[in-house]
């Protein structure tokens, strides 16, 4: 089952990180959009989803549970996109 993966980035060097993180475990399997966090509209849709940091990830809609405290832990994304 393909899915949707959402990142909502500063455009900082952790950001950028966590996108190439996300785009490596997605591969071509599944969707990547980059949110760019200076834009009111997607700062207003973050908010909507609980974002609270940034980078955050959403899988599907919802916040995933690597971003749910500070920073993307790698096996708890994995495990989103099993």
């Amino acid at each position: 089952m393909a899915h949707k993966l959402e990142v909502f980035s500063a455009g900082c060097k952790v950001c950028s990180d966590t996108i190439d993180t996300v785009k490596k475990h997605a591969g071509s399997e599944h969707e990547v959009v980059v949110h760019d966090m200076q834009r009111e509209e997607i700062a207003q849709r973050a908010a909507q989803h609980g974002v609270r940091s940034v980078p955050a990830v959403l899988v599907d809609g919802k916040l995933a549970g690597c971003c749910a405290n500070r920073g993307v832990d790698e096996n708890v994304l994995r495990e989103a996109l099993n």
